[in-house]
């Protein structure tokens, strides 16, 4: 008999979101004789086309949390999955009241693959979810944390006793990936013989700092021609633009809002740099890693430190600190880390090793 397996999520905007699109294509080559859902409060985002067709959507049409716990209440009375997995505070609060509403057997497993602790806010939210946290993830049958550092710090803030939270990678390297790597590409930045390029991704706020490499690329700059590509797009953009303007070097610094293919803009940079006032892990650096590119990022909390394995596999700095990374980006440029090392601890972070742990943590 199949067993029965629901994703839950708000909407299918982010790179989280997009993770759980690789579980779920994870799950089918992996195991047939599991059944999927993907329930979703809001049909909407960039990643609807690149759910297998395999998997039946469903669409809460929930605006609001008070009918997102109804809503899903209702799927989980009438499907009765064998396992709920549901990622995100927010989603994963909605679903703890939704499985205790039904009061069925479903096995509950909660996804954190963001840290609230390492965010200096002093909004509502912030102070509201430790507590709703404290109270609702006691009653999961399993949690997961992205990282070592994520779970453990889950642990203490949470009152949690010691190995609580398991520990689950994300599902960041496949074949899909080295494959689009490889794509052909004609950029005139990226030609042979052309200055070398620094390569940074992700939204354009305060958590990546974009601003602290800009400015370290500066100092660079005026010493060695070089050129620096942030793909991303968010509220700083203005900010960020006219940092370039300001510091003279506009001419060298380039924002594409959205490329259509990633891996092969990391494959032919000269390094990847993260300045990251935080990160859960950092899929991007596994990313660039498995691209084979070198390099560079802050040492914030929680996921860089693991996965460079503490520097072995790329240089870290600290957070902030300007005249530090700049000096790294010049380090790596002159004596990046071989190819072959990157390519093979960016493995360890496989979709297939994922899709094995949660296929066991879900009692698949």
């Amino acid at each position: 008999m199949k067993k029965h397996v629901t994703f839950f999520m708000t909407n299918l905007h982010s790179d989280a979101d997009k993770l759980v699109i690789n579980l779920l294509k994870g799950i089918l080559e992996l195991d047939k004789d599991v059944y999927l859902d993907l329930v979703v409060a809001n049909k909407k985002g960039g990643y609807l086309n690149q759910i297998p067709k395999q998997v039946r959507i469903i669409n809460l049409e929930s605006h609001g949390t008070f009918k997102a716990i109804v809503s899903l209440s209702q799927y989980l009375r009438e499907h009765q999955p064998n396992t709920l997995i549901s990622h995100t505070t927010h989603t994963n609060a909605i679903a703890v009241l939704a499985r205790f509403l039904v009061q069925e057997k479903i096995r509950l497993v909660l996804v954190e693959d963001n840290t609230l602790f390492a965010r200096k806010s002093k909004s509502f939210q912030r102070k509201f979810f430790p507590i709703l946290m404290k109270l609702l993830y006691r009653y999961a049958d399993a949690i997961v944390g992205v990282s070592y550092a994520t779970a453990r710090d889950l642990e203490s803030r949470l009152g949690l006793r010691t190995g609580k939270v398991k520990i689950i990678y994300n599902p960041v390297v496949d074949s899909q990936l080295t494959f689009q790597a490889n794509e052909s590409f004609n950029h005139p930045w990226f030609q042979k013989g052309a200055p070398p390029v620094f390569l940074a991704m992700g939204r354009l706020t305060q958590q990546k700092d974009f601003a602290t490499l800009i400015k370290a690329f500066s100092i660079l700059r005026s010493n060695k021609v070089a050129r620096l590509m942030i793909i991303g797009e968010g509220e700083l953009r203005g900010e960020l633009e006219y940092l370039t303007k300001k510091l003279g070097i506009a001419q060298d610094v380039a924002i594409p809002s959205f490329v259509k293919n990633p891996y092969v803009y990391m494959k032919n940079a000269s390094a990847f740099v993260m300045s990251s006032r935080w990160e859960s892990l950092g899929n991007v650096l596994i990313e660039a890693m498995a691209c084979g590119c070198p390099v560079v990022s802050t040492d914030c909390p929680h996921g860089p430190r693991e996965i460079l394995a503490a520097g072995k596999y790329g240089i870290l700095v600290p957070v902030e600190d300007v005249f530090t990374l700049s000096y790294a980006m010049l380090k790596v440029l002159e004596t990046p880390i071989r190819t072959e090392l990157l390519v093979r601890r960016a493995n360890y972070f496989s979709v297939r090793r994922s899709v094995s742990k949660y296929l066991a943590i879900s009692n698949i």
